[in-house]
């Protein structure tokens, strides 16, 4: 098998193949696996070559009862693009969107274990900040955290880090305030080696660029009733969270591709991200509350461990109960994916 072979890049789109996903098309004939997962408004004769592309109907004929729980006409369809991976046998799955371009460097030697400097705070750490010297912060940072830029290390750590964000240039992955201020694309600085975040420096990351390793794929779940611009950054929550109870890392590496970004209404993005400026600050220190009462009662794994963090949030009425059962069952499919999925010759 190529070392491609068991890689697969998830897309969720409503237009018809864009730039992106002819370079998805490209990469898939050197070896990489692409599934695109529609919605209603997508072309009914969307195709492009190489990518498998799962209409809604081959959406209900697959996954049943969890197609029809998971919204229409929500980001959150992207669940069964990576269901459909997991039980294909993925080890790594590549996150991106129909409007990032793959530059030379996508998807190349993706590997768990790094070696990079150490990014430490305790809270809220501007990432962006240690790519550009652009006054510039990620989508879903609490507002008053944009000049916290935390402590890095002189010397290189090994870490795994299961969980890596890649960085986007020209037009980055920020939230509608910045867009409605700045209007210059922006490429980011190269850095020689990752930076790997550190336990208790939260770092909201998203679903433009983002590789998940085999091991954490219960943490790619996106919630299907918050906020459309909320769902991937509360999804970074719970994941970060989850990774530093068992001892793992998220890894920050350079930008691989560029983003030419498809019709936004920024006062409408704006309206969906009022919801995390009000309330990821709380929702932080609630992961932090749930976490430390799971560190003292016997080992869960990566799921469990996802599962009790997003039921701490639903206690708290931040998502509503709904959310429950179709993480649960979305779960227990990718419990039975893994166990049926074709292993390597």
């Amino acid at each position: 098998m190529s070392d491609n072979s068991r890689r697969w890049i998830v897309i969720t789109t409503i237009n018809r193949p864009t730039e992106a996903i002819r370079a998805v098309s490209n990469l898939c004939a050197e070896g990489w696996n692409g599934v695109a997962v529609g919605d209603l408004k997508t072309p009914p004769d969307w195709h492009a070559d190489g990518i498998r592309y799962l209409s809604v109907s081959r959406q209900r004929e697959l996954f049943g009862d969890l197609a029809e729980a998971i919204p229409y006409r929500h980001y959150s369809r992207k669940n069964l693009g990576y269901l459909y991976a997991i039980h294909e046998g993925a080890d790594v799955i590549l996150d991106t969107d129909d409007d990032n371009i793959p530059g030379p460097d996508f998807g190349r030697g993706l590997q768990r274990r790094l070696k990079g400097q150490t990014v430490r705070r305790a809270g809220w750490v501007n990432i962006y900040a240690h790519y550009s010297s652009a006054p510039i912060w990620p989508r879903g940072l609490p507002l008053d955290e944009i000049h916290s830029t935390g402590e890095m290390t002189a010397g290189h750590v090994e870490a795994d880090c299961p969980i890596q964000q890649y960085l986007v240039d020209g037009d980055p992955d920020v939230d509608a305030i910045y867009r409605l201020i700045f209007k210059n694309p922006l490429v980011f600085d190269k850095r020689e080696a990752p930076l790997v975040v550190d336990a208790g420096a939260w770092v909201p990351f998203n679903s433009q660029n983002t590789a998940f390793f085999s091991g954490v794929f219960a943490l790619l779940y996106l919630p299907c009733f918050v906020s459309f611009r909320m769902t991937d950054i509360w999804r970074s929550l719970v994941a970060q969270r989850a990774l530093w109870t068992h001892g793992l890392r998220l890894a920050m590496q350079n930008a691989t591709v560029k983003q030419v970004r498809n019709e936004h209404n920024l006062m409408h993005d704006f309206n969906d991200e009022v919801v995390g400026y009000q309330n990821n600050a709380r929702i932080s220190a609630l992961l932090d509350q749930a976490a430390a009462k799971l560190s003292a009662s016997e080992r869960m794994d990566v799921a469990d461990t996802a599962r009790a963090l997003w039921l701490a949030l639903v206690r708290e009425k931040i998502i509503p109960a709904r959310e429950l059962t179709v993480l649960e069952s979305w779960l227990e499919a990718v419990h039975a994916a893994r166990s049926h999925a074709p292993r390597p010759e």
